[in-house]
């Protein structure tokens, strides 16, 4: 299984509005929050660990892959 939770790109505002990209910050803040509330169980379905999942729910929201921001 792949996982993808390293060295993200950041997202910039390039061509989108200031909405669009309030918009997915705010989206990348509440996964981020949802993931960290994850137990055990739920991560290892998801095939992260409780270190990646501290890991990523502790970056800042403009900080994920640019698809995320697509």
């Amino acid at each position: 299984m792949m996982t993808y939770i390293a060295d993200h790109s950041h997202c910039t505002p390039r061509n989108r509005s200031w909405s669009v990209t309030l918009i997915t910050a705010l989206a990348v803040a509440r996964q981020r929050r949802a993931l960290k509330k994850l137990d055990a169980a739920a991560l290892d379905d998801i095939g992260i660990t409780k270190a990646q999942a501290e890991a990523e729910s502790s970056r800042l929201a403009w900080d994920a892959p640019d698809h995320w921001c697509r």
